[in-house]
Formats: structure tokens, C-alpha cells, sequence
């Protein structure tokens, strides 16, 4: 059975209640919930991971980098400028997923750059809590024609 990393980046525990217009009224233990159901159907565990410090986001990439298969992050505004979270995700050799809730692209100038994308498999923004849901399937898939 594959190991799935969801990280979730700064501010995210505030959902529900942070800019609903912007990131939807559903709280992180709300999606979670969501990606957990969806991850019992493809036959995958998840394990679920949300800070607002750069360092010890890098440090679970690290920690779990031999016991995981893959990793779905949102980086939260780390995405636009945390050159250390993307070396952390080179460096562990995992396939990633980079996920938004809101369309980054659609956004604020300095939004739309993502430094995190190219060291991923794929990225998905704008579709609210089937981002995450769509990058769990993206990278099982992934995984799955690996094997």
C-alpha cells in the first residue's frame, strides 16, 4: 500500500474562517476528511501534516522521506518563494504534487511564479477542495505506472 504525505503550508489551519471568499468555507479537518475518503477508495494511506514554519515543513519531508511513496503539498505563500522547501523536495526523491485551493495563476502578480512546480510531477490550483483531491489521483496514478 502506498504512503501519501498531505502537506498543508501556513495559514491553512485558518480555513473556514481565513478569506472564504478566496479559499472556500471549508475547514482543513473538512478536507482532510474529504482526502482520506478518497484515499481509502484508491487503497492508499495518508498521512497528514499542516505548519506554518518552513523548517519544519522541510524536516518531515526529510523525517518521512524513506517510509513514504509520494507527497501532496500545498505550500501555502511558501510557494512563491521558499527555495529551501523546493530543495527539500529534490532532494527526497518523491514524487510531489503541488495543490491550490485558489487559482494562483488568476491571482496577485507575485502569486502566479511558483518555484516549487518544477520540481514537481504536476500541479493543481483554482478547484477549491478537488485540487487536492485530483493531485491524491494524479500522483496514485503516477505511482501505480511506476510499479
Amino acid at each position: 500500500m502506498y504512503r501519501i504525505l498531505i502537506i498543508h503550508g501556513p495559514n491553512l489551519n485558518l480555513l473556514g474562517e481565513r478569506e472564504p471568499d478566496v479559499y472556500g468555507r471549508l475547514t482543513l479537518a473538512d478536507i482532510n476528511l474529504q482526502v482520506r475518503k478518497l484515499a481509502g477508495q484508491l487503497g492508499v494511506s495518508v498521512d497528514f501534516y499542516q505548519s506554518n514554519h518552513e523548517g519544519a515543513i522541510i524536516d518531515y519531508l526529510h523525517d518521512n522521506r524513506k517510509s513514504a511513496h509520494g507527497v501532496v503539498i500545498n505550500p501555502g505563500a511558501y510557494t512563491h518563494y521558499s527555495y529551501a522547501i523546493r530543495d527539500a523536495i529534490a532532494a527526497i526523491g518523491l514524487p510531489t504534487v503541488e495543490v491550490h485551493l485558489s487559482d494562483i495563476h488568476a491571482r496577485e502578480p507575485f502569486r502566479k511564479i511558483s518555484v516549487i512546480q518544477p520540481v514537481c510531477i504536476g500541479q493543481i490550483t483554482g478547484k477549491g477542495l478537488h485540487s487536492y483531491l485530483d493531485g491524491l489521483r494524479l500522483l496514485v496514478n503516477h505511482l501505480s505506472k511506476k510499479s
